[in-house]
């Protein structure tokens, strides 16, 4: 491989950073240029609505790479740029001057952007989401104010950032009031039951969590945001408003270049597009699954983590596969949480343990009584048997399953 070929890398954070590592790790000798829109060097987000807000990391802590690793590792960074265009058949992409850089071959990983609310007063000063580690420190300079007392938080949606937002604004002394249009907390990717330990486990450390609700304006007093009014016309006061309902992988570039994509990138199992010299990696990749069987898109911070191992194998030619099952983590209050594997929307949950006490396991059944996820709470010996009896693909023993004295390997019939 000669050593004038040039890999471009589009978005700067863990997935991007993680693929230069990769691809000098498997000693490619080219040029490396990494590009990304903020001004930082590349940074893990996860921090963003757990630890780093809860003040016990800085963001040195969870920045990828120091400068001085980007320039011994030959890895040129172009921050605080934004591409606006891919040409593949030229095989360049465009910056916002208007000048272009060639590519041999091209890595996206731009991640996503937070969704917002159509209503009334979304756009007032106050009001945020989260995805940079500036909407971290603006949001908790908002809440503390300028005295010793911390103020009140509304959270429109209980997703993972919320809640987790919520937990620990309440560490730091504020009061929260979050409000959710479905049953439960986390309906969506845990389901009822399973929300339903979530929204005690908030209640019981003070949030007032209001579902089956709906948040109609955003009220704001001379532009600033004050308090969020409901459904029923009621009005909580509150010092800073934070939406939290999701966010859209941004697939624009890709789009725009013709290559094929739905809700992300789409991608074959190797982590290749439509086109055979671009990769994706990260929020945006819409992966063939050689295990589930299915396309999976997640905004897990273990696909930007471990994905570019398989991206950067990939663009030098080599034979790889990303068969990793989903994953991701929370520590909110005393619970700390791992879940692995994608349930299907039908799936039966059952559990193993002590739910009232938040000490369990849950699994996700298919109707042939297949794990298709399970979730360890507050129990941290436990993953590797998950894995293996969602790997295993085989049905198992629901009473064995759910009996504490049976180790986890001995639960097929």
């Amino acid at each position: 491989m000669s050593g004038e070929e040039t890999f471009l890398i589009v978005g700067a954070g863990l997935a991007g950073a993680k693929l230069a590592e990769e691809l000098r790790a498997r000693d490619f000798p080219g040029r490396i240029l990494l590009i990304g829109a903020e001004e930082h060097l590349p940074y893990e987000r996860p921090p963003l609505s757990k630890d780093y807000f809860a003040g016990r990391k800085q963001l040195a802590d969870f920045t990828v790479h120091d400068g001085d690793w980007y320039r011994d590792h030959r890895v040129e960074l172009l921050l605080g740029t934004k591409v606006t265009a891919i040409d593949p058949a030229a095989h360049t992409v465009t910056l916002p001057d208007g000048s272009t850089l060639h590519y041999d071959k091209l890595a996206l990983a731009t991640g996503s952007t937070p969704r917002t609310v159509p209503i009334p007063g979304a756009d007032a000063e106050r009001v945020y989401v989260m995805r940079t580690v500036e909407d971290s420190d603006a949001l908790l300079a908002a809440i503390q104010g300028e005295t010793d007392h911390a103020g009140w938080l509304a959270v429109i949606g209980a997703g993972w950032i919320g809640m987790e937002i919520a937990a620990n604004a309440r560490g730091r002394g504020a009061g929260v009031v979050v409000a959710e249009t479905a049953k439960q907390p986390l309906l969506g990717a845990l389901g009822e039951e399973m929300g339903a330990v979530f929204a005690d486990l908030h209640r019981a450390n003070g949030v007032d969590l209001r579902t089956n609700t709906s948040v109609r304006e955003i009220v704001a007093y001379d532009g600033r945001a004050s308090g969020i009014r409901f459904g029923d016309d009621s009005v909580v006061p509150a010092d800073a408003v934070l939406v939290a309902v999701g966010a859209r992988p941004n697939v624009e570039l890709a789009r725009d270049a013709g290559l094929a994509v739905d809700d992300g990138v789409l991608v074959d199992a190797s982590l290749r597009t439509s086109d055979p010299d671009i990769v994706a990696v990260g929020d945006i990749a819409s992966a063939e699954h050689p295990l589930l069987g299915t396309r999976v898109r997640v905004e897990h911070w273990a696909n930007a983590l471990n994905q570019p191992a398989v991206a950067a194998a990939t663009m030098l030619g080599r034979d790889a596969t990303y068969d990793r099952l989903p994953y991701f983590f929370t520590d909110q209050y005393d619970l700390g949480m791992e879940y692995v594997g994608l349930a299907p929307r039908d799936a039966r949950v059952v559990t193993r343990g002590d739910v009232q006490g938040r000490q369990f396991l849950a699994f996700w059944l298919d109707d042939e009584q297949r794990v298709r996820a399970g979730m360890n709470v507050n129990i941290w010996d436990a993953g590797d048997d998950i894995r293996a009896l969602i790997a295993s693909g085989r049905p198992v023993d629901v009473g064995r399953l759910t009996d504490t004295t049976v180790p986890l390997s001995d639960v097929a019939p």
